[in-house]
């Protein structure tokens, strides 16, 4: 088959039902046809030839010519002709002119015709997957309705009429299956321009997949009176959402739960039986925290915000409704508030008290020399060491019930005397131990964590900078640093390292300069 016997309003009208089939503009299904047939071409005329093929947009004609650019020399004298040359051709030519041989019909071999067709639906794909990234790029995050159009190896491929997604097996939730011909509804995870395979990702265990369900299914929290402030999902089991309304006659939970719970068996239709429990979202830490470890009561909550945790005390027959299956139950409710919980039943709780009350009390007998009952009182108002006393006001201790000034002075005058006698203990063990004063000044460090470090081998600031910041962690055990910290201590010790390198990276520059200096006055 050549060109010249193609039906020329044919391949206009082959262009416009790929174009519609495909939703993709015309413009590209031709180009593409016109670069299949600049490849034909130059399989006969040679791959060095600048061969160019044209299609009238209203005719259909082809026109097929081989272009040659006018230079001042020639360097490819296939692709090139020289100024003067091409002036005899065409006097009106410049450098920089294409001149343009017309070329006759060419006869499409089997392989040719292969060839072409390959390029056109290479060409029609590429346009294609560019036209369905353009119109999906900005929807993820939402939920779509689709068809199952195939499942292989338990990924999920779904059909949404003008382009194709997958459903990932870790994506679906736990037992789902589905055949060829379901319909679904997924949440677009992601989607992204990829040159091959797929580039819309769907998901059926995000949590975002729950909240848009319930924008759905509850017109509040479409409308914005109703927010869902956060999301945790164990998916295909059980899930917590937290909820707040910005109207103070609707009830954010029960407009989510529906009249007879229609509104949330909906949702959990979708999500083949997962349990939700909908919890009022509150600004305080410890009561969404209570909220969050619904059904389980509590008795008491303990927050320590610094290190982002919170101890919650449970009456001892609720503590593995708390803790939940599996620790279900407190999982989500962390993941929910976003805070890590510590659960202790009531009497493990009162254990650690008094553990912590005897501790405290003996260290203050031992160091303070005072009875048992002035320790009690030190503990009970919340002393938890002899520094605290020690540098307490002194208005402070007296105001104690029990205490008067005279009092409150004498202990503080023995809690001064045992921090410096403590102090003049360390020192002492820090220069048995050989501990460098660099260390001892390092940044982050007491004196009590150098003594620490010199018992397991850290001496120089050297020996700091080159632990790792568990090692750090595991000498001093009771510092309580978190990996931050810690990471924190190590690159402040480094710090010398880099400015020892800047300063020999001087100097060798300066004796570089006074080198070359030395050569030209020479």
């Amino acid at each position: 088959m050549d060109t010249a016997s193609i039906p020329k309003l044919e391949l206009i009208q082959v262009a416009d039902v790929v174009a519609r089939e495909k939703g993709i503009e015309r413009e590209e299904v031709i180009e593409a046809m016109e670069q299949a047939i600049q490849k034909a071409g130059r399989s006969k005329y040679g791959p060095d030839h600048d061969i160019r093929a044209v299609i009238d947009r209203r005719t259909g004609e082809i026109w097929l010519k081989r272009c040659t650019t006018v230079v001042e020399e020639v360097e490819d004298e296939i692709t090139e002709i020289s100024l003067e040359q091409a002036k005899k051709l065409d006097p009106t030519l410049e450098v920089g002119s294409v001149m343009e041989e017309p070329l006759p019909p060419i006869d499409f071999g089997r392989i040719a015709a292969q060839t072409a067709k390959q390029v056109i639906v290479q060409k029609v794909r590429d346009a294609e997957r560019q036209r369905q990234y353009q119109e999906f790029k900005d929807r993820a995050g939402e939920v779509i309705n689709g068809v199952v159009k195939r499942v292989e190896y338990g990924n999920v491929t779904v059909d949404l009429s003008r382009a194709e997604a997958v459903l990932r097996r870790d994506r679906l939730l736990p037992r789902e299956t589905f055949r060829q011909g379901d319909r679904i509804r997924a949440y677009i995870e992601d989607v992204r321009e990829e040159p091959r395979g797929p580039q819309i990702f769907l998901s059926r265990t995000h949590p975002e997949f729950m909240k848009e369900l319930f924008k759905q299914e509850v017109p509040e929290v479409y409308d914005g009176i109703i927010e869902i402030k956060s999301v945790a999902r164990d998916p295909g089991s059980r899930a917590k959402i937290a909820v707040i309304s910005y109207d103070s006659s609707i009830d954010p939970v029960g407009a989510c739960v529906g009249m007879r719970g229609s509104r949330v068996q909906a949702v959990v239709g979708e999500l083949q039986g997962e349990k939700i429990d909908i919890i009022p979202w509150s600004e305080d830490p410890a009561t969404f925290v209570v909220n969050a470890l619904a059904p389980a009561e509590v008795s008491k909550v303990v927050l320590d915000e610094d290190a982002g945790r919170i101890e919650v005390v449970v009456p001892d027959e609720q503590l593995s409704l708390a803790i939940g299956r599996r620790g279900q139950n407190v999982r989500l409710a962390s993941m929910l508030t976003g805070w890590d919980i510590d659960i202790l039943t009531e009497q493990e709780e009162s254990d650690r008290r008094k553990e912590e009350f005897r501790v405290r009390s003996e260290i203050f007998i031992d160091q303070l020399d005072i009875d048992d009952v002035i320790a009690g009182l030190l503990v009970a108002e919340g002393f938890a060491s002899v520094e605290e006393i020690a540098y307490t006001p002194l208005e402070d201790l007296g105001a104690i019930e029990g205490f008067d000034e005279a009092i409150g002075e004498e202990l503080q005058n023995r809690a001064l005397a045992a921090v410096e006698a403590e102090q003049e203990r360390l020192e002492s063990r820090r220069q048995e131990l050989g501990v460098q004063d660099d260390l001892v000044a390092a940044e982050g460090l007491t004196l009590p964590m150098a003594v620490a470090l010199g018992e397991n081998g850290v001496k120089t600031l050297d020996d700091l900078a080159d632990l790792a910041s568990d090692e750090l962690r595991e000498y001093l055990p009771t510092a309580g640093l978190d990996e931050d910290q810690a990471n924190t201590i190590i690159m402040a010790a480094r710090a010398h390292w880099f400015a020892d390198e800047e300063s020999g990276e001087a100097a060798s520059g300066e004796e570089a300069d006074d080198g070359a200096g030395t050569e030209t006055a020479g």
